[in-house]
């Protein structure tokens, strides 16, 4: 699957400094790893962000991501959030925030 360049590197942009970055082809797109945990991931024109069970449920709520789903599989704490729902910086640095943040509470690897 392609992704976005141009939302990748705004993904870059959004994480710039961030202590421990990688950057990975997985899930079918372009994941950015914090201390080897993925934080969040570039597929198609969307982005995969990784914020947890409990954020999860309410994020998928109150905006216009909804629970990953890979394969047959819904992925607890995983969400899908389309490229219309990214329009502009703040938008995309929100969403890396939080994948950054969620990454930040789990053990190193």
């Amino acid at each position: 699957m392609a992704y976005d360049q141009t939302l990748a590197d705004e993904v870059r942009h959004a994480l710039a400094g961030e202590p421990g970055l990688s950057e990975k082809r997985m899930f079918g797109g372009l994941s950015f790893l914090v201390d080897g945990t993925l934080a969040v991931a570039v597929r198609g024109d969307g982005l995969l962000v990784r914020v947890g069970a409990d954020a999860a449920e309410e994020l998928a709520g109150t905006t216009a991501a909804r629970r990953a789903v890979m394969g047959a599989r819904t992925m607890a704490g995983w969400l899908d959030v389309p490229a219309d729902a990214l329009g502009s910086e703040p938008e995309v640095t929100a969403w890396v925030g939080r994948g950054v943040a969620w990454a930040r509470t789990l053990p190193a690897t």
